[in-house]
């Protein structure tokens, strides 16, 4: 039977030879892992029925990022219970303040996470990793709570749709204005616990920051998972990191999708999403003008490497609006340091940003910038729904580092190409 890459991972991973969608299966994991908001509910769920240890020592990753470095008291006690257990279950996988990052940027990264992984996590972006050719998904706390005394999780077998991009894609557009369109398209729920794969020359073309960002909003659309074939890129990032020899796995051309969708890239715009979906989504030059009091450039969506050599191409030598306040978070300590040795942090600072330390901080409304009633922020972060950057009567809108830096300038929602 012709299979789809996503349905050969999850058959190697359930020992059959192939699998089906909607058949139910019980599956060996890679890896599961949780942060400092979900993995403390699983670690007591862990105890309570009665689990002395966790199934594999470098099979189970906690990453403090939410709220760390710790905001207040509760934070603090969520963040130790993750220091204890990593310490009494002697966990290989887990990360103190000072080398950590966001996890769906840390895990890639530290080549924790490989091509042809099965992958489940107590985070709705786990689905992240699909960008490396694995299966990756979230889930609640008490399924991770199994998974971590088990390495077994319980799951239905997703359909596929297809999504093929071809075409050469304008200039500062990048994966982010690719998911906004595409989610603008289908809409939030047009994904239901679907797999969504995407494919087509213009994806060969992506680099991984930008097919990484891609995959980590397929939940936007109410996707089960997002995944993009392995390749000579895939091959590259993995090149010298990866602490696991990576599977390739790719989709039969003769394999059964629900439905296909094929666009042309040359017909994508920078996308903008306006409050309260990201399906929201609108070309740019739609919403020029509107007025923000804030723009954050981070997040496990675009706080790599390569999103801050964007916006530092559009904003050294200038300075941020007066009156706007600019927030760069670099996703982990590595992006960190390199944005810092090429000079970038400091121009950010000199332009009148300030600079954090990784966290997700503002992305959930955590802290290190949470909006006031009434205030509007332009993010690359992943979701702009009511009350998710703060008080409920804020707004948030999604953008890409080009648009986010180029709005920065001036402290409205502009176009960088209007800056030329």
């Amino acid at each position: 039977m012709a299979q789809t890459i996503t349905e050969k991972i999850l058959a190697a991973h359930c020992g059959r030879d192939e699998v089906g969608a909607g058949e139910f299966i019980e599956a060996r994991v890679d890896l599961c892992l949780g942060n400092d908001i979900t993995a403390p509910i699983a670690i007591k769920e862990f105890r309570k029925v009665g689990a002395e240890k966790v199934f594999d020592r470098a099979r189970v990753a906690l990453i403090p990022d939410h709220f760390t470095p710790n905001k207040d008291i509760k934070s603090a006690e969520q963040a130790k219970m993750l220091r204890d257990f990593a310490r009494e279950q002697e966990l290989e996988h887990y990360w103190e303040i000072g080398e950590c990052g966001v996890e769906h940027a840390l895990l890639p990264e530290q080549g924790v996470v490989v091509s042809g992984d099965l992958v489940i996590g107590a985070d709705s972006h786990t689905c992240t990793y699909g960008a490396l050719g694995a299966v990756s998904t979230g889930v609640g706390s008490t399924d991770l709570a199994a998974c971590m005394a088990t390495g077994d999780v319980w799951l239905r077998v997703p359909e596929t749709m297809k999504f093929v991009f071809r075409g050469e894609r304008k200039p500062h557009v990048g994966g982010k204005d690719f998911i906004l369109y595409t989610i603008g398209k289908i809409g939030v729920d047009g994904a239901l616990y679907r797999a969504m794969e995407f494919c087509g020359d213009a994806i060969d073309a992506l680099p991984m920051d930008d097919r990484l960002t891609m995959c980590n909003m397929a939940i936007e659309a109410g996707g089960k998972s997002g995944i993009i074939a392995p390749d000579e890129i895939t091959a590259e990032y993995e090149n010298g990191r990866a602490r696991r020899e990576p599977r390739v796995f790719a989709s039969d051309p003769d394999a059964a999708y629900v439905s296909v969708h094929e666009y042309d890239v040359a017909d994508i715009e920078l996308q903008v999403a306006l409050p309260h979906l990201p399906s929201n989504s609108k070309p740019v030059g739609e919403v020029a003008g509107m007025e923000i009091d804030q723009v954050v450039i981070g997040s496990c969506t675009n706080g790599r490497l390569s999103d801050f050599e964007i916006a530092y191409e559009i904003i050294k030598g200038n300075r941020v609006a007066k009156g706007l306040r600019v927030i760069m978070i670099p996703a982990t300590q590595e992006i960190w340091l390199e944005a810092n040795r090429r000079g970038w942090l400091s121009a950010f600072v000199e332009a009148g940003a300030v600079v954090s330390t990784p966290t997700c901080g503002p992305c959930l409304g955590g802290h290190m910038g949470i909006l006031a009633k009434g205030e509007r922020c332009l993010a690359t972060t992943n979701r702009n729904f009511v009350g998710r950057m703060g008080d409920p009567e804020s707004e948030v809108l999604l953008a890409g580092p080009a648009v986010a830096a180029a709005s920065a300038l001036t402290g409205v929602v502009t176009d960088p190409a209007e800056l030329a």
